[in-house]
């Protein structure tokens, strides 16, 4: 029998599953989150490879809903690593008395609109059914790990991770030979970290990535109590900055100054640290000069650092621009290479044909090894989302009508799928931008939309398939003025073999992706339709 709820149905768990079901009891909606895992965290309980550690400053990648929680919380570290942000997600599911609604090791299979009902069915590996009136998929965007396509992958002897599905044990690496595949940003991150343990470690790379020292530290008091005296105007303005973090973003174009003020920016950004770097002139993502200038900046300073010529050139990225794939941010990591039990194999010079019993077998040799680490990313933005066998009105297919990429409106909902959310969904900052930024802003814009469909009494909300069909092209449009679609990165599905390619996330910044939503709340909720209708602030149009 289901189990009914006249509420909502979360899927997921982690910062944005845990931030709805606070905010929907606000509301008086009454809610259930599934999480196919045995607690909370989402992203930060699944990534615990070693090394794992947020991109964003501790003290912005929090959230500002509460204040007594701003104030409260204590960071260690300026970037915090993951058990620290494990414990923040814990912290916030006990402080709001959050677990009593939450299913663990509960994960939702099917969901289907029953259009007569004006409810969601929802099903689940349990064998357990809900249904409810609102359905929101909190999934996260980096959530549905892969493996890559190599022949070979169950005969190896040895053992086998990868980064987004770390063992919940410590994984002891001391004297083992270890291959890492890939170089991306859990690579980045976890190969310096092995390569103190291991007694060989081989890094098989195909796609080099840039990537800016962390200068990572203890958190400073002085520094952690100036952002806690004026929080209210810091977390105002980082809502407006392209990314959603406040890091100083220059508004000069990169060739209006000389080589040597360029140069002179470039070291200062480098030397403070983290993805700033990108913040050194206004159009580095958007002029080709300019960002060739960046580029070959960190070229430069590879070279400097990595002590074999051969090996530097091999980490040295020639084939996208600088900021265009989610730039790194690094402990020590162009440094491990000088390590001499740390070698590097270019892919594409000599590629993995199979993984054999005891190893791998690149370029017609035969390497052996003990553990095999698959650095090797998700499917990214829409996995965790397909993953779920979500059917709409008529029927009709999530993943048949995502067939040639996804389709949405404001990266929220999707046509045809009446009172599914999807939080920071493709067509939305997401990915660009400092997560719980976005987070809150997603679910503080559905729930104020769900509070005055309460008061006006209208029970369905569903995006207009002609609105919907113009925010894709202002999407597409964005993004071709940049220089993003020039790589093929996980933005564009280009990791995952026959995924349609193009650009998922909004390009346009959260600063101008908050005053767009604001101002289609304005106008009535204009290209979004109620209880079967257009909105009537929308028709009247």
């Amino acid at each position: 029998m289901a189990k009914e709820t006249d509420g909502a149905i979360i899927v997921g768990a982690g910062f944005a599953g845990l931030y709805l079901l606070h905010r929907l009891r606000g509301l008086g909606i009454s809610a259930i989150c599934l999480e196919a895992a045995d607690d909370v965290g989402g992203t930060w309980y699944w990534n615990r490879y070693p090394g794992a550690r947020c991109d964003v400053e501790s003290m912005q990648y929090s959230f500002s809903f509460s204040e007594e929680l701003q104030q409260e919380w204590r960071w260690s570290e300026r970037f915090a690593a993951q058990p620290e942000i494990l414990a923040y997600a814990r912290h916030i599911a006990e402080r709001f008395d959050l677990r009593r609604d939450i299913h663990f090791e509960t994960r939702v299979t099917d969901a289907a609109w029953d259009d007569a009902a004006g409810l969601w069915r929802i099903a689940t590996s349990r064998g357990e059914s809900f249904t409810a009136r609102y359905f929101f998929m909190a999934t996260g965007c980096l959530s549905a790990a892969r493996l890559p396509d190599i022949p070979g992958i169950a005969d190896f002897k040895g053992r086998q991770f990868h980064t987004g599905y770390w063992p919940h044990h410590k994984v002891d690496f001391t004297g083992r030979r270890v291959a890492v595949i890939g170089t991306g940003s859990s690579a980045i991150q976890s190969i310096p970290v092995i390569a103190e343990q291991a007694a060989q470690l081989t890094v098989f790379q195909r796609t080099p990535n840039f990537s800016i020292p962390s200068r990572n530290r203890p958190m400073d008091d002085e520094y952690e109590q100036g952002w806690k005296r004026d929080y209210a105007s810091l977390r105002k303005q980082a809502r407006m900055m392209r990314t959603g973090i406040l890091y100083g973003l220059s508004e000069t174009p990169a060739m209006s100054v000389s080589a040597e003020e360029r140069l002179a920016e470039y070291e200062k950004r480098w030397a403070t640290g983290g993805t700033a770097f990108m913040g050194s002139f206004r159009d580095l993502l958007l002029d080709q000069a300019a960002n060739d200038t960046a580029a070959e900046f960190v070229r430069g300073k590879i070279r400097e650092i990595v002590k074999d010529p051969a090996t530097a050139e091999k980490l040295c990225p020639r084939n996208h621009p600088i900021g265009t794939k989610r730039i790194c941010v690094d402990t020590n990591y162009y440094e491990t290479y000088n390590r001499p039990n740390v070698s590097l194999i270019d892919i594409n010079a000599a590629p993995i044909t199979r993984i054999t019993p005891s190893g791998i077998e690149a370029g017609g040799v035969a390497h052996e090894f003990d553990d095999i680490v698959f650095a090797t990313g998700f499917d990214a933005m829409t996995g965790a989302l397909l993953g779920v066998d979500i059917k709409g009105r008529g029927g009709e297919s999530l993943n048949a009508k995502w067939e040639a990429g996804p389709r949405t409106l404001l990266g929220m909902m999707k046509a045809g799928f009446p009172n599914m959310f999807m939080i920071t969904g493709p067509g939305s900052p997401s990915v660009l931008s400092n997560m719980i930024v976005s987070i809150e802003q997603h679910v503080d814009w559905i729930m104020d939309c769900l509070a005055g469909m309460q008061a006006e009494g209208k029970a369905i909300i569903e995006a207009d398939r002609a609105a919907e069909d113009d925010w894709v092209d202002e999407v597409n449009n964005v993004a071709h003025r940049t220089l993003y679609p020039r790589a093929a990165s996980w933005y564009m599905g280009a990791n995952v073999p026959g995924k349609p390619r193009l650009f998922m996330p909004y390009v346009g910044g959260v600063g101008n992706y908050r005053v767009l939503c604001d101002e289609i709340a304005a106008k009535g909720y204009r290209g979004f339709q109620f209880d079967g209708a257009q909105s009537p602030a929308a028709a009247a149009e």
